[in-house]
């Protein structure tokens, strides 16, 4: 990161831009503080958190339930999979527009907007992972007389348990993404409105604050299932 600012500055220092084309690294850092001073950036990215928390989760939410079922139920996995395969071909940047003209600039067209991101991924990782179950330990479960929610809780989740952390993984980046592109096309708070109005003003600094901010952002919420993941695959080092 040293050789990161300094390289950058070094490049202002000599090509002698102005700032509104490449601001320095000085003048981002105090736009930043600025920003966070006055509360605008506070403000800006709790909104943004909300909407990629609220995305992420509905996403998660209804792709592990139609994974689940996809897994169980060959017939129902032919039928869907080509809508599913379809749907990806389309990005979600050119139907965003679409999401807000029909739902409104508000919170649910951003959070909408997230989860159609974010489903995808966790998907196929949850069918990939449901299926990688061993088939004797499922003769097992029946030999036990578990019942469909016992087998679940006991034996399909703990071992599917780390493809699908490794999907929450990809999904808690790209809802990040969802959530800028919502609030690109349409918004009046968040992160990526405060690009908007940098952009328009020409403060490009303002705009590097946006910038960096959503990264930071990504990082926490990657570092959030990280964390996640080393603690409900404990049992995994316990074997080892």
């Amino acid at each position: 990161m040293v050789i990161f600012f300094a390289g950058w500055q070094a490049l202002v220092a000599l090509l002698r831009m102005p700032a509104f084309i490449l601001p320095s690294p000085v003048q981002v850092l105090a736009r930043f503080a600025k920003a966070l001073s006055d509360g605008t950036l506070a403000r800006h990215t709790a909104a943004t958190l909300l909407e990629v928390l609220a995305g992420l989760g509905s996403g998660v939410l209804f792709a592990t339930i139609l994974g689940y079922l996809l897994s169980r139920s060959t017939l129902l996995e032919n039928v869907l999979q080509p809508f599913l395969v379809a749907s990806q071909a389309i990005p979600t940047v050119a139907i965003a527009p679409l999401l807000v003209i029909w739902f409104g600039p508000g919170l649910f067209s951003k959070v909408l907007i997230c989860a159609l991101i974010v489903f995808f991924p966790v998907l196929v990782n949850t069918v990939v992972g449901l299926r990688s179950v061993p088939e004797n330990l499922r003769d097992l479960m029946r030999s036990l007389r578990a019942d469909r929610w016992q087998t679940f809780r006991l034996l399909e989740l703990p071992a599917a348990l780390p493809v699908l952390l490794g999907g929450l993984r990809i999904g808690a980046t790209l809802s990040v993404i969802g959530a800028v592109v919502g609030e690109l096309v349409g918004a009046d708070r968040g992160l990526g409105f405060l690009i908007n109005v940098g952009r328009g003003q020409y403060d490009t600094a303002l705009v590097f604050v946006g910038v960096f901010t959503l990264v930071i952002l990504a990082l926490m919420l990657y570092s959030a299932v990280l964390i996640a993941e080393r603690r409900l695959l404990r049992w995994q080092d316990a074997q080892l």
